[in-house]
């Protein structure tokens, strides 16, 4: 079995005040996530999950997918290893 890994992508382009975070929230909690969406000042959203690796790759798939609510424009990533100070998935 694989550690678990920590997700952290920056979600540039049209991503706040259009549902973005929950849907997110979703995506992630149907995968068995653990961590956050956030809203940044500067209009990004910065999404934190933990899990197995290829679940993790999922999410950043779902991301990138074009699905999402509003319109990302990029998908900055960077991968670490898992901190384990997070439980559930949650909108901040």
């Amino acid at each position: 079995m694989s550690p678990n890994v920590r997700l952290t992508a920056w979600v540039h382009g049209h991503v706040q005040g259009v549902g973005f975070r929950w849907w997110t929230r979703g995506r992630a909690s149907e995968l068995g996530l653990q961590g956050y969406a956030s809203n940044l000042r500067d209009g990004r959203v910065e999404v934190v999950a933990e899990g197995a690796r290829p679940t993790c790759e999922q999410l950043l798939d779902l991301l990138r997918g074009g699905g999402t609510p509003g319109r990302v424009d990029l998908v900055v990533e960077r991968w670490s290893e898992a901190k384990g100070n997070v439980t559930g998935f949650v909108e901040r």
